[in-house]
């Protein structure tokens, strides 16, 4: 498929804020009482997610920061509203978090359109689906090249820094992008940006390294006064400088889920019939830290469902949490999960930059730093620590019971601040 620029009309027209009442006729599989306690409970993060979009293949071989490479690069990207066909600087990048997609309208759409954060009839909005993600970029569910075989456990280890570094590619060689205004992501999405900040923040469109052959990036001298730099602003939210001990110990209690499963079978698994067991109570992990001790007691509190036919209840929160693991199943496979957890605890904005504190002192591009008050996954101290080293930096915390989720679930907030901020 081609390049996206201003093709994607009847996706903006689209762009209504997704109910609760289509997320329940999108599963149509689960019992009425799981349903009914789903929808009257926490909202869900996530509209209808496809593979839908256009796709970037690199040019050449990917040599990736591990020093492996992958033979053939893909992307998966969406667009929304117009490239300016002069300048080429109306580009707004909006990064997913670890099991999102390109499909923008899907989960932050009440951010997208006229007059909104991504106002499709000012900017062009690009978001890409990184590379280990189920959603159409290549993947461990990939072929691998000149063989019918897919990576599986084979597929190479994927940093945040290398999936910043093939966008940056996409963008410049293939959309022909001059300029970005700015790049915003939450959670996974907010370490993009960050990462965005250090390649892009920090060097002009021409002085933009993104060399292949030489992938580990070093302390880059500051930009010449009479350049711009390629990215002008950046908007990370929940997120941290670096993976800490804390954000490591949740992704391996995930991953041991995985392991656990009979099925795993040391990494070379059925893929007609997965360790889909281990994969549910991973994701399960996953929700418990991305909600708070008072979003659950509010949603849930010791409430029981109704009887079965055995006369048998069980506690609400016991029912929405199965109904989010076997949910999970339609949308992920056990080795691509594992290796997106993985992928994420490589985010290191300090490595090879001479640490945190110098890496984010040499970005000087304006920066809004979302944090959410009851995030316990990555907790307000690390939005603090974003903001006291980047110097040209503001913060804002958003007051909610949602959690880590927040900056899913807050999405009037959150425009109302990237509004305010572009």
């Amino acid at each position: 498929m081609g390049s996206g620029i201003g093709s994607d009309s009847s996706m903006v027209a689209s762009n209504d804020r997704i109910t609760k009442a289509s997320m329940v006729n999108n599963n149509n599989n689960n019992n009425n009482i799981t349903k009914r306690f789903f929808t009257t409970s926490m909202e869900d993060e996530y509209g209808e997610m496809t593979d839908d979009g256009f796709t970037y293949t690199h040019p050449k071989p990917f040599v990736l920061e591990s020093g492996e490479v992958l033979e053939e690069a893909s992307l998966r990207y969406q667009t929304y509203g117009t490239l300016d066909p002069v300048k080429r600087d109306n580009v707004i990048v909006v990064c997913h978090a670890l099991t999102g997609n390109a499909s923008l309208h899907a989960w932050w759409g009440a951010l997208l359109g006229k007059g909104l954060a991504f106002d499709t009839s000012k900017y062009l909005v690009v978001c890409a689906n990184i590379l280990g993600s189920s959603y159409g970029s290549t993947s461990p569910t990939s072929l691998k090249p000149n063989n019918s075989q897919r990576y599986g456990m084979d597929f190479p280890e994927i940093s945040i820094r290398d999936n910043v570094r093939i966008q940056l590619s996409m963008l410049k060689d293939e959309l022909k992008v001059k300029q970005i205004k700015s790049v915003i992501g939450g959670s996974c999405g907010g370490m993009q940006a960050l990462e965005y900040g250090m390649v892009a923040g920090t060097s002009s469109l021409t002085d933009l390294d993104l060399d292949l052959e030489s992938p580990t990036s070093k302390i880059k001298p500051e930009i010449s006064s009479s350049e711009e730099p390629f990215l002008k602003s950046m908007i990370p939210i929940a997120c941290g400088a670096q993976h800490t001990a804390w954000q490591i110990a949740i992704s391996e209690c995930q991953r041991q889920a995985i392991y656990s499963d009979p099925k795993w079978n040391g990494g070379d698994i059925d893929w007609d019939d997965p360790p889909n067991s281990g994969l549910s109570i991973a994701r399960q992990i996953g929700m418990v830290s991305y909600r708070s001790r008072a979003g659950y007691h509010e949603k849930f509190g010791r409430q029981k469902t109704e009887e079965n036919d055995s006369g048998k209840s069980e506690y609400e929160v016991k029912s929405y949490l199965k109904y989010q693991g076997e949910k999970f199943l339609s949308r992920f496979d056990p080795v691509t999960y594992l290796k997106l957890t993985e992928q994420i605890d490589t985010h290191d904005i300090g490595r090879n930059r001479g640490g945190i504190e110098q890496a984010l002192q040499n970005c000087k591009i304006p920066s809004l730093i979302l944090g959410i008050e009851s995030d316990v996954l990555y907790p307000v101290t690390e939005q603090e620590e974003l903001h006291q080293h980047l110097p040209n930096s503001e913060l804002h915390v958003i007051h909610s019971n949602a959690g880590h989720d927040g900056f899913l679930l807050e999405q009037d907030e959150v425009n109302e601040q990237i509004v305010q901020f572009l």
